[in-house]
């Protein structure tokens, strides 16, 4: 386990109200955009997988995950917000969803097995990240060797992104679409 534990990113969690405006947007955008399989595809999400939801916030990809990756998979909903836990939670229990493991950050240490995932998603929230190099150390500590990461920009430029993983050099991006990018981690 890496030394992330150490780090205090405390400023990276968004005020209370703040993040409850936020949910009430993604509840909205669900409404008229709902996260499907379909929607999902271009992660190649299969059955079994482990897939750790990066910065799950309220829970938007929780239900889909859960389903794609089916009984013998595993979706950990990791965030630095107690309410993005609450809220992945209450989904849980709302849909019974026997697969899903919530995952309160501390620092960027999420106490989960070293090599334990297929895939990491990182969606929407890269650049709030105030030390990317510890960040994406974390993630590769996660990921298996022939595994995959999915990371959007988040509001920074693509140019800013690419910089912080290059940086690191721990990641390999290995694709680029308009929406992410997906890496390999460099051991």
């Amino acid at each position: 386990m890496s030394n992330n534990t150490l780090f205090s990113n405390e400023n990276e969690k968004m005020k209370n109200f703040r993040f409850r405006m936020m949910s009430f947007a993604y509840k909205i955008r669900d409404l008229f955009k709902p996260v499907t399989p379909t929607s999902l595809n271009k992660y190649s999400i299969n059955s079994g997988d482990v897939i750790i939801d990066y910065g799950c916030g309220p829970g938007s990809y929780t239900k889909t995950l859960s389903h794609l990756v089916g009984k013998k998979g595993t979706i950990y909903a990791v965030d630095i917000h107690p309410l993005a836990i609450k809220a992945v939670k209450a989904k849980i229990d709302k849909n019974d969803l026997h697969n899903v493991i919530p995952v309160l950050v501390n620092g960027y240490s999420t106490g989960i097995e070293d090599q334990t995932a297929d895939k990491i998603i990182a969606f929407d929230m890269f650049h709030m990240i105030e030390n990317p190099t510890l960040f994406l150390d974390e993630l590769r500590r996660l990921l298996k060797r022939d595994g995959k990461l999915f990371i959007e920009n988040g509001h920074q430029s693509r140019d800013q992104a690419k910089a912080k993983i290059q940086s690191s050099n721990i990641w390999r991006i290995e694709l680029e679409t308009d929406k992410f990018m997906q890496c390999t981690p460099i051991f």
